[in-house]
């Protein structure tokens, strides 16, 4: 069974982790660099939120919002969902949609080691039913059905 960290191994475990006084805009830019959705704020270790691309979204349109000066602990959400690193891909699947949410917090021992996003995930699920779709070719392939008669009965 596919788990959190069986994506993370794949995907890598780099987490893009911002202090909670970085001004939005530099965020912004960090991310467009990475070419990322999202940043977790962390303060001393602890992961206080995080903020991604919809929150942009959603509060560029209040009155007064200004990403130029503004501090992303202001509009960070909080707290991170996190999920154990033993999470199936079929669990992570069902909070990711029930909780309609984008990114899951990976954690292991009680620390977080990786992020995972909704597209990791759903990367994650089409490789696997790829893997099962070529095992179930292989096992029923076309020798088998032209070797197969049919044979009435005496």
């Amino acid at each position: 069974m596919v788990t959190a960290e069986d994506i993370l191994e794949e995907k890598g475990d780099r987490m893009l982790c911002v202090p909670p006084d970085t001004i939005l805009h530099d965020a912004i830019l960090m991310m467009l660099n990475h070419n990322v959705g999202s940043v977790l704020v962390e303060d001393n270790g602890r992961m206080l939120g995080i903020w991604s691309e919809r929150d942009l979204l959603r509060h560029s349109i209040q009155a007064g919002f200004r990403p130029a000066e503004a501090r992303i602990r202001d509009y960070m959400v909080s707290p991170v969902t996190s999920v154990p690193h033993s999470d199936t891909l079929f669990n992570l699947m069902d909070k990711f949609l029930g909780l309609r949410i984008r990114h899951l917090l990976v954690e292991k021992e009680g620390r977080p080691i990786g992020l995972l996003s909704a597209g990791d995930v759903m990367k994650a699920t089409l490789e696997l039913k790829n893997r099962e779709l070529k095992a179930l070719n292989a096992m029923v392939s076309w020798d088998y059905y032209e070797d197969w008669r049919w044979k009435p009965r005496p």
